[in-house]
């Protein structure tokens, strides 16, 4: 008889600590996400309606914008704000390479070209430098992408658009509840595109997404563009998209966004720790941590 290997835990140690796992944050919202699901079952109202404006106006009073109106996904968003802003087949909208693929995506869905320019290396958002050099006579917007929950640089944004009359619209896929100088991210531009897919700091349980506006005319559009252009009663003004929120969606996000900003304050906690500890035992060498810039709130 051979003698008994040592019991090691090798196997244990070799399984991948998964980077998001969405079963623990569901389990302390479990019976409110429930609940909400049961409403819109009983009440049987699954595309817009009540539940949806209620959302809408919530996310409307967190990003402190005028109006909000909910679509079918976070690319949606970026395609009915280009639209909505005037872009046509044949512009050029200036944005950032480090970004999801649905970000020059949607630019070229519309018929536009995407003119991609260079990051900052420490918050690798997009360069305002490069931006300016890269406008011509057909730049029709400049779409910054707050990447991983910092708001881009926008003071030198803002004075672009002004002397050039060129729309901003904001990627801010990744930055709800981000703050630049006090203010959140959706109102740094003409229009502010959010995604709430699942694995998001705001996500559903499924695809979802909802655009940030204060000028009412930018906000009818893109009530009509999200459903086939549809000012009211049928009356179809122009070909626009199938490209609704439902109702369900709505729900689960309205009791989600109860928790955002505990959950926001809980994950700085866990990033602090780990800088201190990355700091403590000597890896700034190896591992270069995350820059927060002056006058930013990262989420």
């Amino acid at each position: 008889m051979s003698a008994r290997q040592p019991h090691t835990h090798s196997a244990e140690l070799s399984q991948p600590i998964p980077f998001i796992d969405l079963v623990p944050q569901y389990q302390t919202i479990r019976s409110e996400v429930r609940e909400a699901v049961d409403r819109c079952f009983e009440m049987q109202h699954f595309i817009l309606g009540d539940e949806v404006t209620l959302l809408e106006q919530e996310i409307a009073a967190y990003c402190d914008s005028r109006y909000a109106i909910g679509c079918a996904s976070g690319t949606d968003a970026l395609i009915l704000a280009l639209l909505a802003v005037g872009v046509k087949p044949g512009d050029e909208v200036i944005t950032s390479p480090f970004s999801f693929f649905a970000t020059a995506g949607a630019i070229h869905r519309v018929g536009a070209i995407p003119v991609l320019v260079d990051i900052e290396p420490d918050s690798f958002n997009i360069c305002p430098e490069q931006v300016e050099r890269a406008i011509t006579s057909k730049t029709t917007a400049i779409m910054p992408v707050h990447l991983f929950g910092q708001c881009a640089e926008m003071d030198p944004l803002w004075r672009l658009s002004a002397a050039h009359g060129i729309p901003i619209i904001e990627d801010a896929a990744q930055a709800i509840g981000a703050e630049y100088q006090g203010r959140r991210a959706g109102v740094l531009g003409s229009v502010g595109c959010f995604s709430f897919f699942p694995t998001k700091n705001l996500g559903g349980a499924g695809d979802g997404g909802i655009m940030t506006t204060d000028n009412p005319e930018i906000a009818e559009r893109l009530k009509r563009l999200r459903v086939h252009g549809d000012k009211g009663g049928y009356n179809h003004v122009e070909v626009g998209f199938n490209s609704r929120l439902d109702a369900l969606q709505a729900a689960v996000l309205r009791v989600k966004l109860r928790h955002l900003d505990s959950w926001t304050a809980g994950r700085a906690r866990n990033a602090a720790r780990y800088e201190e500890l990355i700091s403590a035992n000597g890896l700034t060498d190896t591992i270069t941590l995350p820059t927060v810039l002056p006058g930013r709130r990262h989420v």
